[in-house]
């Protein structure tokens, strides 16, 4: 079924994409797998890195803390090169291609992070290390801004209109993966080696065996077909979308209506939407994934390992919370789980951080999971589809990477920062987070209220749901 614009009912499609084999929607979906599960894995390598080692290597000087704040620094390039590494590359996607743009992505991601494992120190050659650092960090964001959104995208114009959720639920299964890999490896060398031997030299085996996975994913990707809903768009000829004015012309000739509301109309109402539905679920992200680990090993004084444990079996429940959330968008409409997963995330944010702030092992972990898997994974799954789906085919490549990335910014920048500042001016209070997670949560539960159900549309169609 697809949703006429801005009407919020059912409407017949009126074309259906060029075809794809089971074995062509296997290899689209295990590529876009592939591609988050390097990304998150380069940007987990990265941020371990920096908290272990790369101020001691890369950063000189005579205050620790300040080599520490500037090796911090540098992993916070990265998501500045994010929003125009978005920009650049979600629109050459949506003029040439989504398979060409994919490819280049996660070439530029992963030679970046390959790269970084065979750079000189400080000590070997001054300052160029760390502004060699920093380009590397710069290409890596670069790359990264537009592979997550555009393996949502191929996902979802290559899926079936009834299983498209719970095919791109593999992207965000693949932010799991990467994460839990990248941690496993570092683990893995703090366990079996020493420290000295680990700063000389060991650092950089994550960062070079990183390639592995870059190579296979560029051998699936080189023999992945294009998007069929690329294929099958109107104003593409030749492989290449025409310009609006040639556009224009054709949609007049074949009398196009479709195409020509298109270019007449601003998809305003979906922008917003889809704006919120990433904010509230990227800003409680940040306040969980990253300050609210920080709240229990230092206000609330728990063993360093607490944090990362809790995170690790967390996630492993996301296994099931991911798939199981794009199975019943899929069964129920997205809009209708957005609703369902927001209110049930209002209604256990106070219970879960009271559960989190009795400083115990098991609440802790009970606490952790509940907020993790209901008010993060699970909006994460429905939102990889949910925004592809609500822009229209000519220019959805580039609003779903642009929106997506600016509205990430904005909540995982100011979300945790504002948190660590109240809680510290209310003593310690768990407090400022609960009222936090509701304002970001209520944001993607007012946009989907808004919303007409967008759920199954027809992708060829260039104008948006909304």
């Amino acid at each position: 079924m697809s949703s006429s614009p801005g009407s919020g009912t059912a409407a017949p499609a009126t074309s259906a994409p060029a075809q794809r084999s089971m074995g062509d929607l296997v290899r689209a979906a295990v590529s876009g797998w592939l591609g988050t599960a390097l990304e998150f894995m380069d940007f987990q390598l990265y941020s371990l890195a920096a908290a272990l080692v790369f101020s001691q290597l890369f950063f000189a000087g005579d205050d620790p803390g300040m080599a520490v704040v500037l090796a911090m620094a540098t992993y916070g390039v990265g998501y500045v090169a994010r929003p125009v590494g978005a920009f650049v590359f979600a629109r050459i996607g949506d003029r040439i291609g989504r398979k060409k743009v994919l490819f280049y992505t996660i070439l530029l991601m992963g030679a970046a992070t390959t790269l970084i494992g065979v750079l000189p120190t400080y000590e070997q050659v001054g300052i160029t290390a760390p502004i060699l650092l920093v380009l590397l960090r710069l290409a890596q964001g670069f790359g990264a801004g537009a592979e997550i959104s555009g393996a949502g995208v191929m996902l979802s114009e290559y899926a079936p209109s009834n299983r498209r959720g719970i095919v791109a639920s593999l992207v965000a299964l693949g932010t799991n993966c990467g994460t839990l890999f990248a941690s496993a490896i570092w683990a893995i060398l703090l366990a079996v080696m020493m420290e000295a031997d680990v700063i000389a030299w060991g650092w950089r085996i994550p960062f070079i065996a990183s390639a592995v996975i870059m190579l296979f994913a560029l051998w699936v990707r080189f023999n992945l077909k294009e998007s069929p809903v690329f294929e099958e768009r109107t104003d593409v000829v030749d492989g290449k979308a025409l310009s609006r004015e040639e556009m224009v012309q054709l949609a007049t000739q074949t009398n196009d209506i479709r195409t020509l509301e298109s270019l007449q109309r601003k998809p305003i109402k979906a922008i917003i939407v889809s704006f919120f539905l990433r904010f509230g679920q990227a800003g409680n992200s940040g306040l969980v994934q990253t300050y609210l680990i920080s709240f229990i090993t230092v206000t609330l004084a728990m063993s360093k390992e607490i944090g990362p444990e809790v995170v690790i079996v967390s996630s492993l429940i996301g296994f099931v919370t991911i798939p199981l959330m794009g199975l019943l968008g899929d069964r129920f409409g997205r809009r209708r789980m957005y609703i369902i997963m927001s209110t049930l995330s209002l209604l256990v944010i106070v219970p879960a951080l009271l559960l989190v702030n009795t400083a115990e092992a098991t609440p802790v972990f009970v606490g952790y999971a509940l907020i993790h898997n209901i008010s993060v994974l699970g909006l994460a799954s429905m939102e990889n589809i949910s925004i592809p789906e609500i822009f229209g085919a000519r220019n959805r490549y580039t609003l779903t990477a642009v929106v997506r990335e600016i509205a990430a910014i904005i909540a995982t920048g100011i979300g945790p920062i504002i948190a660590a500042a109240w809680v510290a001016a209310a003593t310690g209070s768990i407090i400022p987070i609960m009222v936090l997670m509701g304002i970001f949560t209520a944001s993607t539960l007012v946009a989907a209220i808004w919303a007409p159900e967008w759920t199954g549309r027809d992708l060829t169609d260039p104008r948006a749901a909304m």
